[in-house]
């Protein structure tokens, strides 16, 4: 993604842990997922000023390349697509540690209250800390 006005994608390393990996060498897909999920915990507690809490609506994960143990340290890079009234998506990408896209993820969360189990509006703080990691697109 572009940096460019204060907009910024977020970039974490993830460790890619021995076990892993399945019979053929290659990170299993649902450790892929943990990956991802690993990447926005590092995001929300260093970039969130508060512990609101965020519930997972939905997840749509590419696999575009095989993780290998050889592609460690591994990188995950988020984003902000998109913030509405009391959700948001977030696009992640894997990196492998020459920068090749492994997997790229586009997730819908909501912050949730957990004492009335519903949605609850987007604080202007956590707004504010959300648009400065807000996707730019290329013009032109």
């Amino acid at each position: 993604m572009t940096e460019r006005n204060g907009h910024r994608p977020y970039r974490c390393p993830v460790e890619v842990r021995w076990g892993d990996s399945d019979r053929l060498g290659h990170v299993n897909n649902a450790k892929v997922v943990e990956y991802l999920q690993e990447g926005r915990i590092k995001f929300f507690r260093s970039e969130l000023p508060a512990r609101d809490a965020v519930v997972l609506r939905k997840m749509d994960v590419e696999f575009l390349r095989p993780i290998k143990d050889s592609s460690a340290p591994i990188e995950v890079e988020t984003t902000v697509l998109r913030l509405g009234t009391s959700s948001f998506t977030v696009r992640q990408t894997i990196l492998d540690r020459d920068g090749v896209v492994c997997a790229v993820a586009d997730t819908v969360l909501v912050c949730f209250d957990p004492e009335t189990d519903t949605s609850q509006p987007l604080t202007d703080e956590v707004r504010a800390v959300l648009d400065r990691h807000r996707a730019v697109t290329p013009t032109g």
